[in-house]
């Protein structure tokens, strides 16, 4: 079973103080002040999920936040990878 919400270090936690971290900041504060969100995300995730294969997934708070930041960037799937072992601080360019 997928984690609504799981404690660990957010990628949108600390954001560099330019026109892009402090978006990413405003889409947090806004995501942190609506938690019913991750309800709706937590149940389409779960519609799509085989019964107990394979392993643990993101929590789905971390899978939107990355789906957010991959649709505002319009990274793809690599770059997207790529920006989060890159950096805490989701900064890269498309």
């Amino acid at each position: 079973m997928r984690m609504e919400r799981k404690v660990q270090t957010s990628i949108f936690e600390r954001c560099a103080e330019h026109e892009i971290g402090l978006e990413l900041q405003a889409m947090s504060t806004w995501l942190d002040a609506h938690p019913e969100v991750l309800a709706r995300v937590a149940a389409d995730l779960k519609s799509g999920e085989a019964l107990g294969a394979g392993r643990r997934g993101l929590s789905c708070e971390s899978a939107l936040r990355c789906a957010i930041l991959k649709q505002y960037r319009q990274l793809t799937y690599e770059d997207l990878a790529f920006c989060l072992l890159d950096s805490i601080k989701p900064r890269c360019r498309a």
